[in-house]
């Protein structure tokens, strides 16, 4: 059950910083959490893990330069209570990035899982550089991103896969070279005629238990499929096809980045925050009392784009 309330205001511990949030970004794994995707570790959490805000308390060790800045966060409800649906949040203090002064609030409520998720799905594996990358789900939250930094990195060709031609307007504006409407063509035989019968180097994977069955057929000899997310909780793949055409598949929760992966990710984007060349998808702005609207929109797919929750 979800329910507004008031708790005591978090008191930031030693190398955390409180944030007085001004926007919480609502995911689909929030409202799978809730829905019972994975078992609740504590007794009461306050959801969301992205969010967007300023700084007004710090714990011992933090500069305390550190108050009235500006940031974004990430993972704040990972493994942790209490996320950013609420006035406040504490957490770690390398968890709130500064955000550029001219990215507003909603955009930095935007970035921590999807942007992060497709960022690394980039750089994994040795980047897109000069390859031909397919992105399953174009227009998705991290679909969308994906198409942006595919090209932003030197990617030779992107492709994208959607669901209208709507979406697929949308995801040419992002950068993509061609999109195909899955439910209209056969991917397959596109990206097979797109690519002069090769296949691409790399696929972006946000369905594996719909989609991995196609792999082969889409992957170059030798190419890889990043996966970062399934609709099922087991899936199948074709052994013969995937062995004789030697590919690698690549799995990540970007929950669980290391150190070194997670700072790659935070210097590129934060670089072209500052350029600013993002385009952000935001669907909508919701009260914190329509927090569990926002978790029914996303699970039911109607969302075109972000949806937030904006804290008084």
């Amino acid at each position: 059950m979800l329910c507004l309330g008031e708790l005591p205001d978090p008191v930031p511990g030693p190398g955390e910083v409180r944030v007085r949030i001004h926007c919480s970004g609502v995911n689909p794994s929030d409202a799978k959490a809730r829905a019972g995707s994975r078992g609740m570790p504590f007794p009461l959490i306050v959801p969301h893990s992205d969010g967007a805000g300023v700084i007004d308390q710090v714990g011992p060790g933090v500069p305390a330069t550190r108050i009235g800045e500006r940031v974004w966060v990430w993972n704040a409800a990972w493994n942790r209570p209490m996320g950013t649906a609420a006035q406040f949040v504490a957490l770690p203090s390398a968890q709130a990035v500064r955000l550029p002064d001219q990215v507003g609030f909603d955009v930095g409520a935007c970035l921590g899982i999807p942007a992060l998720t497709a960022l690394h799905a980039m750089l994994v594996a040795g980047g897109v550089r000069g390859k031909t990358v397919l992105v399953n789900g174009g227009t998705g939250a991290v679909g969308f991103y994906a198409v942006q930094f595919a090209r932003l990195l030197g990617a030779r060709q992107v492709l994208a896969t959607v669901g209208s031609p709507e979406k697929a307007a949308l995801c040419l504006q992002a950068g993509a070279d061609d999109c195909f409407q899955y439910r209209s063509v056969d991917v397959t035989q596109a990206v097979r005629e797109r690519t002069a019968g090769r296949g691409v180097d790399r696929v972006i994977e946000v369905d594996v238990a719909a989609n991995g069955a196609l792999l082969p057929s889409l992957l170059r000899q030798g190419g890889e499929a990043v996966v970062y997310g399934s609709g099922a909780p087991t899936f199948t793949l074709p052994f013969g096809p995937c062995i004789a055409r030697m590919l690698s598949l690549h799995f990540f929760i970007v929950y669980e980045l290391d150190p070194e992966q997670r700072q790659a990710a935070l210097s590129l984007l934060q670089a072209w925050l500052h350029a600013d060349l993002l385009i952000h998808r935001i669907d909508r702005h919701l009260a914190l009392p329509e927090t569990a609207l926002a978790h029914e929109l996303v699970l039911s797919g109607q969302a075109a784009g972000k949806l937030l929750v904006t804290i008084e």
